[in-house]
């Protein structure tokens, strides 16, 4: 599945309700459940001010991804939302950044002379 074909909600830009965390949790889940999809992108690209609000949302998104067996990766994340997550303890993926457990590419490792192999 390339990247045209995941599917996609988006954050809203104002302030989170309850009411649109319920409904993007619902969309979630109901994206989940059609087969072979393991991830659903969330566009966070509105969110201009990122508060405690936007956190919630995103952490009850993820929770709602990882109970349906799938993950929530961000898309177009300010660097903001994204300083606000780490401090929070909140881990995406993101989009256009390698993912935490594979290297980035054309990156070697220095050999330092007299250390042992490793």
């Amino acid at each position: 599945m390339d990247a045209a074909e995941i599917p996609l909600v988006r954050a809203p830009a104002g302030p989170v309700t309850r009411e649109a965390v319920a409904e993007l949790c619902g969309d979630v889940r109901a994206l989940l459940e059609a087969p072979g999809v393991r991830v659903v992108i969330c566009d966070v690209a509105p969110v201009v001010l990122p508060g405690l609000g936007t956190v919630e949302l995103l952490a009850r998104l993820q929770l709602t991804a990882r109970r349906a067996g799938g993950l929530i990766r961000l898309r177009s994340a300010a660097p903001a939302l994204r300083a606000l997550l780490d401090l929070v303890g909140l881990r995406f993926e993101v989009e256009g950044e390698p993912e935490q457990r594979e290297p980035p590419r054309d990156v070697q490792e220095a050999v330092v002379p007299g250390d042992p192999p490793g």
